[in-house]
Parts: structure tokens; sequence; C-alpha cells
């Protein structure tokens, strides 16, 4: 079965960076066939996505995170990454990775807390 585990959250000022880390337990011959993305769900706010890769490596991302953040993948250690720069208020949220083939495996998020 597969699982995902989110990791690297945690609390930042305003202007810093974190990078967050995604590693999906499966076959390393099987990791790179899946589509990955990170959404985010702020509080009293719908979940959005915020980033994908597919398997090719194309990416894409909301606007409000163009030029700042940063997806990326390692196929060699089933990781997926989102460096995120230029941190604001506006970026906390629990951020949570996905792994896609046929259907769509959630981690379980990692709280992202950004102060100004």
């Amino acid at each position: 079965q597969v699982q995902v585990v989110e990791s690297g959250g945690g609390l930042v000022q305003a202007g810093g960076s974190l990078r967050l880390s995604c590693v999906v337990s499966i076959s390393i011959f099987s990791f790179g066939i899946y589509d990955m993305g990170w959404y985010r769900q702020a509080p009293g706010k719908q979940r959005e996505l915020v980033a994908s890769i597919t398997n090719g490596g194309r990416t894409n991302y909301v606007d409000s995170v163009k030029g700042r953040f940063t997806i990326s993948r390692d196929n060699a250690k089933n990781t997926m990454y989102l460096q995120m720069n230029s941190l604001k208020p506006e970026d906390t949220a629990v951020y949570y990775c996905y792994a896609e083939r046929s259907s769509r495996v959630w981690g379980q998020g990692t709280q992202v807390t950004v102060s100004s």
C-alpha cells in the first residue's frame, strides 16, 4: 500500500524560507511514474493546489507562489520537495502532499506558520 509522509513544516518569520519534503513508500522503480503535488488549506478556507509536478517533470504553480516556490522531485530517493522562499503570512496553512497514478494518495499534512 502506498503511503505518503510530509515533513519540514514549522514557524518562520515573513521573508524566510522553508523546504517541505514528501516521501512516498513504494518501490523506487514505481515512484517515477507518479504525478505529485502540494495542496494547502488555511483556516476557514478551501484547500487549494499550490504546485504540481508530473512524472515527466512538468511543473505547475498557483499564481500567488510563482517566483517564490519551487517544486522538484528526486526519483532515486522517492522524494518530492517544495522549496518556499520569501514566505508571507498568507502562506500560513497546513500543506498536504499527494501522489497520483490511478488514484490519489494523501499525506497527513504539515503545518507552516509565517509570522509578520
